[in-house]
């Protein structure tokens, strides 16, 4: 019983993150778009960007004495402060046993590179998942690159591991997936 009181504060908390981080990225965005003129993007004023888009992938979970592997896919959204800083959010579906759901928010620092075409990223940050069983915490780390294929438009590689904190032990997954990323202008 004190371990799901102590999952459930973990779940209010990881809430109201999401809740003023969306809300507080909302508001900068409408703030920007009302001071931008109608030949100035809002981006272009703020120095702010969105990049939306999906991943498609592998993801192999393991605990409890055994181990599955199922694909992930789920849309996912970022907030770029700068050419170097990042949040977003992810819905990852995976098609093991008990259908995992994640719902993750992330820190993610771009890497400065020589080739304009790759961007090199590292990320971490925690997850809410929704498994057989109750919502659970985890925590995710990874990192990547990001391969432009036209104007606004990346193909990613990521790599995603960490633990997810279940009632009785632990489960650790790790996502190899790719997908598509668009910038929006």
């Amino acid at each position: 019983m004190k371990l799901q009181s102590t999952i459930c504060r973990g779940c209010a908390f990881f809430a109201m993150v999401l809740i003023l981080f969306l809300s507080t990225s909302v508001i900068q965005a409408q703030s920007y778009s009302n001071n931008s003129t109608l030949s100035e993007s809002p981006a272009a004023s703020s120095g702010v960007n969105w990049l939306v888009g999906g991943r498609f992938g592998l993801s192999i979970g393991s605990g409890g004495g055994g181990s599955s592997a199922g694909l992930q896919i789920g849309p996912m959204a970022e907030v770029l402060f700068n050419k170097n800083i990042a949040l977003g959010s992810e819905l990852n579906i995976n098609t093991q046993s008990g259908t995992p759901v994640e719902w993750a928010v992330y820190f993610k620092y771009y890497f400065d590179t020589s080739n304009p075409s790759i961007k090199l990223y590292g990320d971490g940050g925690m997850g809410l998942w929704f498994i057989t069983g109750g919502p659970y915490i985890g925590l995710r780390f990874g990192g990547g690159a990001h391969f432009k294929v036209a104007n606004n438009l990346y193909i990613p590689a990521d790599l995603q591991l960490g633990p997810v904190f279940v009632t009785g032990g632990n489960f650790f997954y790790i996502a190899i997936t790719t997908g598509i990323r668009y910038e929006l202008p």
